[in-house]
């Protein structure tokens, strides 16, 4: 499916991506295998998890920059100010269950006070806001929708521009990235997932889709710091 990846352009949109779900799975076995461990290293791994995949996937997407489209086509203001809409309409349909229609209260998860107050705490808020705000709509959206929703049309990938039209890589997309929430978030992602194609097609622009997903985690995260619900995390 990944073939265009031995490539510089794929190793530039996919490794990000790749890199950040392997460390991610990395924690879930830890955490697996050293259920009942008092040390919080292998007990909560999730804790020095999201730090390192901020450094390295942070690292990688700043060593790749200058391989990555963003195709401003229509300008960068129409294009942001399209991406930023949809990502506050996004926003609204991720925190609907809990708002609106009486899903339980997400109040596990990322804790920003784990380590106590102080310089642990502050650190542990600038990592986790620069993965959730920085990190995570770069690569997200540079594999969902700078590569993959290409890729499902024409390989190699990038010789289709950015905002080409195919039902068939929209419906792919839009699912594929739910199932990459499964949980709660699955049908919150699917409609969000539509709403960035959206912006895709709308604009043609890889930079809008990821001021959508930015606004999006940007509002998600101001909304769990005032509710506490970390399950948002």
């Amino acid at each position: 499916m990944f073939g265009i990846s031995a490539s510089n352009s794929g190793k530039a949109y996919l490794g990000p991506f790749f890199v950040f779900v392997g460390l991610l799975l990395l924690g879930e076995l830890i955490a697996h295998f050293a259920e009942g461990y008092a040390a919080w290293p292998l007990a909560e791994p999730k804790y020095w998890i999201f730090p390192l995949q901020t450094l390295l996937c942070g690292a990688l997407l700043i060593a790749w920059w200058r391989r990555y489209d963003f195709a401003w086509a229509m300008g960068h203001g129409t294009a942001a100010l399209i991406g930023g809409l949809v990502g506050g309409l996004a926003w609204v349909v991720w925190i609907a269950p809990q708002e609106w229609f009486g899903a339980e209260r997400r109040l596990g998860g990322f804790d920003l006070w784990f380590f106590g107050g102080g310089a642990a705490f502050q650190w542990n808020a600038v990592f986790r806001f620069l993965r959730l705000v920085v990190v995570v709509p770069l690569l997200e959206e540079i594999f969902w929708r700078g590569f993959l929703l290409r890729h499902l049309i024409h390989d190699p990938f990038d010789e289709i521009p950015m905002g080409a039209r195919s039902w068939r890589a929209f419906g792919m997309v839009a699912g594929l990235f739910a199932v990459a929430h499964w949980g709660p978030d699955f049908w919150p992602a699917l409609i969000t997932g539509a709403l960035y194609n959206g912006v895709a097609w709308a604009t043609r622009s890889l930079g809008a889709c990821v001021v959508a997903h930015a606004t999006t985690n940007l509002l998600l995260g101001i909304y769990l710091f005032r509710t506490q619900q970390w399950g948002f995390w």
